[in-house]
């Protein structure tokens, strides 16, 4: 139930992160939007139990669902511009 949580976390959480975040850059549409959700809140999940903040059987909270989000969405825009930029 602890992922399922995760899961339905993570999709909000990666549609809030595509408004704080916008770009050209960035994965539009449905499905890649959901999955940059779930993988922030995975991230966040992960580095909240390595720092000490979550419990070992506790996920990431909203907030931190969606600053995970924001954070993989800037890496994604980051390596996104890089291989752009030397395939011209």
């Amino acid at each position: 139930m602890e992922i399922l949580w995760t899961i339905i976390i993570g999709f909000v959480a990666g549609v809030i992160a595509k408004f704080i975040m916008p770009g050209d850059k960035e994965p539009a549409g449905f499905i890649l939007t959901t999955i940059l959700g779930i993988v922030g809140a995975f991230v966040a999940t992960f580095i909240g139990q390595a720092v000490g903040w979550y419990g070992p059987n506790e996920g990431a909270r909203f907030i931190g669902s969606i600053v995970g989000a924001c954070v993989v969405l800037a890496i994604y825009g980051f390596i996104a511009g890089r291989t752009s930029s030397r395939s011209l």
